[in-house]
C-alpha cells in the first residue's frame, strides 16, 4: 500500500530513490528549462544542467521522460526528468505525473518536485501520479506489480490549509476514477446488472461510519415492470441477466442546490438484434462507463461533504440477443407513459436512459445531467478524445467550465430543432428512436433524451470516444477504462456548492 504525503522540502536534499522533475519547453528555438519546483535540483548540477539536458536531447515536450542516475550530485540515486510543455498549468502537470509514475515503478520511494507552488498544482500532481499509475490486475495471475511505499509531494505551500484540502480531495478523485476504471475493465461476465447493482450496493453499505451518508435502492425486474419502464425492460429481454435501475442520494442539511445524475450502464452491448459487426463488441463491456461514472460522482462528491443534495440513477441492462429479445419494430412504453418505437435495437442507450430520466425529473432537480457512452456519431464528429456536451445553454456551460478545471476535454455540440421533427416523426408512436439517417445521429439522440428532461435545466454528456482507451496509456490516462467524467461531475457540483 503506497502513502502519499505532501512537505516542503528541498528535492536536491530528498533520500527519495526517485527525485521527479518537470522541464518546461522553451518557445521557439529556446533550450528546455527547468520547471517550478526543480530550482534546486539545477542549482546542485549548477553550469552543467543545461548541457545535461542538451547532451540528453532532453526538449521539455509534454510526456517526454528521461532517467538520468545522479551520481551523488543530489541526495536522490535517480534524477527523472518529465516534460510540461511550454506551460506549467494545472492540465500539463496532471499529465506528466502520470508518465513520472510509470517511470519510477522499481523506485520504493519517490520525491515529486513537479510545480506545485499553488493548490491546485499540488492537486494536480497527486491526481496525475495517482492516476498514471494505475494497474488492472484482478486477472493476472501475478497480481499487482511493485509500487512505491512512499511518494511524497513536494510543494513550497505544503502547510497552507487550502493547498492540504486540495491535496485530500485529489485523494478522493483519484479513488473515484480508479474505482470507475476497474468497473469498466472489469470482464462482463463478472459484471451483469445484477452482480452490478450488487457491488453498487455493497460499495455504499460497507462505507466508513463517519463517511456521509448515501443511500442505495435498487428495482429489479419486478420493481421495473411495476413502475412501467418499458425501456429498460425492452433493452433487456434478450439476457437471462434481468436489468436493474440503481439509485443513490445523498442529502447534506445544507444543501442549496439538488443535482440530478443518470448514467448510461449497458454491461454488454450485441447490438441486439440490429448486431454488431464482431470487431465491433471487443470494447462493448465498457457500455456502462456513465453509469460508473455516476454512481463513483456521487460518492466522491458525498465524501469531500459537498452541500449540494445528489439524486442518482444507474440503468443497467445487458443488450443480448435472445429469443426475448426486443425487435425493430417493437413499441414500448417508458416510464411516465411515453410511447418509442424502435427501429434500431443497438440504439438501445436512450431507451434505458428515457426511464431513468423520467425517474429523476420525478425528484425535480435543479440540474440534471446525464452521461453515456451513447453513440458512435459523436467519436465521428470529435475522435475518440472528446466528449460531447449537448442541452441547454446554462447547464452546458456549466460543464464545460468544470470540465476544463478537471482537465477533460469536452466540446459543446448543438441540437438543431429540425431533430425534433425527426424524433416525432413515428407513425405510430408518440417518437421514434432512431431513424437511419446517416448524419447527425449523436445530435438525434440528444433530441431523443431532451424528450424526457421535463423542461428542467438539462445537460448531456456523450462520452462514448474517451470511456475506453483502446491504445497505449499518455499522461494521466491509462489503457483501458479511463473513468472520464467522473472528476467533471464533482466539479459541476463544486461549482453549485460555490455559488449557494
Amino acid at each position: 500500500m503506497t502513502s502519499y504525503a505532501l512537505r516542503n522540502a528541498s528535492p536536491a536534499k530528498s533520500k527519495a530513490d526517485a527525485v521527479v522533475v518537470g522541464v518546461l519547453a522553451g518557445p521557439g528555438d529556446q533550450p528546455a528549462r527547468v520547471a517550478p519546483g526543480g530550482e534546486d535540483v539545477e542549482h546542485a548540477y549548477g553550469r552543467a544542467f543545461a548541457p545535461l539536458l542538451a547532451t540528453l536531447g532532453v526538449t521539455g515536450r509534454i510526456g517526454e521522460v528521461t532517467k538520468v542516475p545522479t551520481s551523488k550530485t543530489i541526495g536522490s540515486p535517480l534524477l527523472v526528468l518529465v516534460g510540461l510543455g511550454e506551460l506549467a498549468s494545472p492540465s500539463s502537470v496532471r499529465r506528466a505525473a502520470g508518465a513520472a509514475a510509470r517511470a519510477v515503478t522499481n523506485a520504493a520511494s519517490v520525491a515529486l518536485a513537479l510545480p506545485a507552488d499553488s493548490a491546485a498544482l499540488a492537486g494536480a500532481v497527486l491526481e496525475g501520479y495517482r492516476l498514471g499509475g494505475y494497474t488492472f490486475t484482478a486477472y493476472k495471475a501475478s497480481g499487482p506489480g511493485k509500487s512505491p511505499a512512499e511518494v511524497v509531494v513536494l510543494s513550497p505551500v505544503a502547510r497552507q490549509k487550502e493547498t492540504v484540502a486540495r491535496f485530500e480531495t485529489a485523494g478522493v478523485l483519484a479513488d473515484a476514477v480508479c474505482g470507475t476504471r476497474d468497473w469498466v475493465n472489469t470482464a462482463p461476465n463478472d459484471l451483469r446488472p445484477p452482480a452490478f447493482a450488487d457491488q453498487i450496493a455493497d460499495l455504499v453499505a460497507n462505507r466508513p461510519r463517519s463517511a456521509a451518508k448515501v443511500t442505495c435502492t435498487v428495482l429489479d425486474e419486478t420493481a421495473l415492470a411495476r413502475e412501467g419502464c418499458g425501456g429498460l425492460l425492452g433493452v433487456g429481454a434478450g439476457s437471462d441477466a434481468p436489468p436493474r435501475l440503481v439509485k443513490l442520494t445523498y442529502e447534506p442539511r445544507d444543501a442549496g442546490h439538488h443535482l440530478a445524475l443518470v448514467g448510461k450502464g449497458i454491461t454488454f452491448d450485441t447490438g441486439g438484434l440490429s448486431i454488431k459487426p464482431a470487431s465491433g463488441m471487443q470494447e462493448m463491456k465498457s457500455d456502462m462507463a456513465g453509469a460508473a461514472a455516476v454512481v463513483r460522482a456521487t460518492l466522491a462528491i458525498a465524501d469531500l461533504g459537498l452541500p449540494v443534495r445528489v439524486t442518482a440513477y444507474a440503468a443497467l441492462a445487458e443488450n443480448m440477443v435472445g429469443a426475448g429479445a426486443m425487435r425493430p419494430g417493437d413499441v414500448v412504453t417508458i416510464h411516465g407513459g411515453t410511447t418509442v418505437e424502435v427501429w434500431n435495437t443497438d440504439a438501445e442507450g436512450r431507451l434505458v436512459l428515457a426511464d431513468a430520466l423520467v425517474m429523476a425529473v420525478d425528484d425535480a432537480p435543479d440540474l440534471l445531467l446525464d452521461v453515456a457512452t451513447l453513440t458512435g456519431h459523436m467519436v465521428v464528429a470529435l475522435g475518440d478524445k472528446v466528449s460531447g456536451v449537448l442541452g441547454d445553454d446554462e447547464p452546458v456551460r456549466a460543464v464545460l467550465s468544470a470540465a476544463e478545471r478537471a482537465g477533460e476535454e469536452m466540446w459543446h455540440m448543438p441540437i438543431p430543432e429540425v431533430m425534433r421533427e425527426r424524433v416525432t416523426s413515428s407513425r405510430i408512436a408518440d417518437l421514434q428512436q432512431h431513424d437511419w439517417v446517416r448524419w447527425g445521429g449523436g445530435l438525434y439522440a440528444a433530441a431523443f433524451l431532451r424528450e424526457f428532461v421535463g423542461g428542467l435545466p438539462w445537460a448531456h454528456l456523450d462520452i462514448a470516444g474517451p470511456a475506453f482507451n483502446s491504445g497505449g496509456p499518455s499522461g494521466h490516462v491509462t489503457s483501458g477504462g479511463t473513468g472520464v467524467a467522473v472528476t467533471t461531475l464533482v466539479e459541476v457540483a463544486r461549482g453549485l456548492a460555490a455559488g449557494s
